[in-house]
């Protein structure tokens, strides 16, 4: 069977049609063997586009993205990165004026899931720990035996983490976080600030390579071992950015002993390759935590108050815990008073300490859809729960009488009522879903997905989504968010 036949089930615009069969294409001929499947994987805080292509016996990475830079840097540094024996996928094929490439599937397990895996509650264990030694000790080969010969000519949007990348990021901060969350300022006072915070970090050393987002979801565990990717905004730079990057992860909560432990443990083996004033690399360290949480939080500004995605607010809290602890800690507040007035007002604020927090309960998302317009992708970064087939049971949608109606008409609904498979099959469902929903509520997790399928997301997903949303707020103490994907664009 033709593989560009096999998925032709799915509804895609022509520019998705065109590149799922270049990479349908690109796959097979590096694979030698049939695609058998093709899942988009949940998109993340970029605009790249990853497909998961799975053959009999291999696999791989398809990814689409428009910006040609960005994937001329990322193409580069791949090549240089595993020249050097670094632990990055290997790119198996590339068409630069498609903008896709093939890279090694790495699996699915994060360091952010390892962690939230091994972690019962607060508790830092051991093993978690010395994970992130072996991280750092990758890190640190990053900056510098990455750095030895690299192209920095390749580097997107600029070659290093100047003055005015710095600006982009502090402005970032300002427009997209400060201004969106109604922080007051005073504009002129706050650019004086910038300034010297950059001259500042400027006199850091900063002629090492800079990863740029060295953080939990861009490190991979594969065989119990880190491995790297996202690094194709790297550029020349000071090496405590990527160690306040991996420490003050917002989500990964790391405490603050195990982050003094870990600084102690990056200046000591960093002392294999040059020379450390460990007071002076401190307080250059303090300025690019800094630094990196306000750009952080100006992402979850943009992509949270701007862009509606209500997972990035929840980092919001975590990100304004670090910077508690920094404010307290950091011994050059003076030079910068309005900056950190700013800086002490997102602190105080209580309507940010608790954004997205939905008071700690598990929200369930529960999505009807139609397979004609494929799964539906979770967007809580999460990356967890099912998808149930409802094309099995009897479909009401094959006599003219319920055309015009909906799982939500009792019509539809008298209709299942009188069909013992459809109750069978919403047993089982639940059977299923409990499960997940009583260990998530026991481990803390804060999200769980849920989708139905039919052939038109009209009469059995609808009924079914309806039905478990209804049995879920009867038996627990969940949020539940429901959405019927075709009725809602039948809305608009």
């Amino acid at each position: 069977m033709d593989s560009t036949h096999f998925f032709s089930e799915l509804k895609y615009t022509q520019l998705e049609k065109d590149t799922k069969s270049l990479l349908l294409q690109m796959f097979e001929r590096w694979a030698g063997e049939e695609a058998r499947s093709f899942v988009m994987l949940p998109p993340s805080g970029s605009y790249r586009e990853y497909y998961r292509i799975k053959g009999r016996e291999k696999s791989a990475m398809g990814v689409y993205n428009a910006d040609l830079k960005e994937n001329l840097a990322f193409l580069e540094f791949s090549d240089h990165f595993k020249s050097k024996g670094l632990a990055v996928p290997q790119v198996y094929d590339r068409d630069l004026g498609s903008h896709i490439y093939l890279q090694e599937d790495l699996g699915d397990v994060t360091l952010y899931a390892f962690l939230q895996g091994m972690r019962p509650g607060k508790d830092f264990p051991k093993e978690l720990a010395d994970f992130y030694k072996k991280t750092i000790n990758n890190l640190i080969q990053f900056q510098i035996k990455g750095g030895e010969g690299l192209n920095y000519n390749k580097c997107y949007p600029r070659q290093a983490f100047d003055r005015q990348s710095m600006l982009w990021d502090l402005h970032y901060f300002k427009y997209y976080f400060l201004k969106l969350a109604r922080v007051p300022f005073d504009e002129q006072s706050l650019e004086d600030d910038y300034h010297t915070l950059i001259d500042f970090l400027l006199e850091a050393d900063h002629e090492h390579f800079l990863y740029r987002d060295f953080q939990s979801r861009n490190v991979m565990v594969v065989d119990d071992e880190p491995w790297f990717i996202d690094y194709q905004g790297g550029r020349k730079g000071a090496l405590q950015y990527d160690l306040a990057s991996l420490l003050y992860d917002a989500k990964a909560d790391i405490p603050v002993e195990v982050r003094e432990e870990l600084l102690q443990y990056y200046m000591q083996q960093l002392k294999h390759y040059k020379t450390v004033d460990e007071q002076l690399f401190v307080k250059h360290y303090q300025a690019y935590v800094l630094i990196r949480i306000m750009q952080a939080m100006g992402a979850y500004g943009f992509r949270g108050f701007y862009e509606k995605k209500e997972h990035f607010l929840k980092s919001i809290p975590f990100a304004i815990q670090n910077l508690v602890y920094l404010l307290d800690t950091i011994d050059f507040k003076e030079q910068m008073p309005t900056l950190f007035a700013a800086l002490r007002n997102v602190t105080e604020s209580d309507e940010l300490k608790t954004i997205g927090q939905d008071n700690e309960m598990l929200t369930v998302s529960i999505t009807s859809f139609s397979f004609k317009r494929g799964v539906p992708i979770d967007v809580s970064g999460n990356g967890g729960g099912f998808v149930f087939d409802c094309r099995a049971i009897h479909n009401p949608g094959r006599y003219p009488e319920y055309a015009d109606k909906t799982g939500m008409d009792e019509e539809v609904i008298a209709f299942f009522g009188q069909e013992p498979e459809m109750a069978e099959f919403l047993q089982d469902v639940y059977s299923v879903v409990d499960k997940s929903v009583k260990k998530y509520m026991s481990r803390g997790f804060k999200h769980l997905m849920v989708n139905f399928g039919c052939t038109g997301g009209q009469h059995r997903s609808v009924f079914s989504a309806e039905q478990l949303r209804s049995y879920l707020l009867k038996n627990y103490k969940v949020k539940v968010e429901l959405k019927h994907v075709e009725q809602d664009m039948k809305k608009k």
